[in-house]
């Protein structure tokens, strides 16, 4: 049992980074769906693809790297609410993360959705992580 799928989530890809895969495998939830979606809409991964084959499933994630420099697109992506202290914000209060580079994952009453989006929609939630 994992008390934190969401900081798996994020470590696997973190580590998949950091060893240069080309592809990594999680293990699916909804919340984690929607997390992928948004990385996908921002370009920070290549593709994803959900496979219901198994009783949880499973997602596929396509990393995407620099194709000149061989660089990773995702410098560093960080949990910020955790089981032990959650971290809310408010429409207003939403973090900026590098001036507006990065992003930050927030869920809110009206689902899973960029920092941006969110203040654009007025409504504040909890801060899930910061990806640039």
């Amino acid at each position: 049992m994992n008390t934190d799928p969401i900081a798996d989530y994020l470590t696997r890809i973190r580590n998949a980074v950091a060893a240069s895969h080309r592809v990594v495998e999680i293990p699916a939830s909804n919340l984690k769906k929607e997390i992928t979606k948004i990385l996908f809409d921002q370009g920070y991964i290549l593709s994803y693809k959900f496979d219901d084959s198994t009783a949880q499933g499973s997602i596929k994630i396509a990393l995407k790297y620099d194709k000149v420099t061989k660089e990773p697109v995702i410098k560093k992506i960080q949990r910020i609410s955790k089981p032990g202290l959650r971290k809310y914000a408010g429409a207003n209060e939403l973090p900026r993360i590098l001036n507006g580079l990065g992003i930050a994952i927030v869920s809110t009453s009206h689902g899973v959705m960029t920092g941006k989006q969110a203040q654009q929609d007025k409504v504040g939630g909890e801060v899930l992580c910061y990806v640039y």
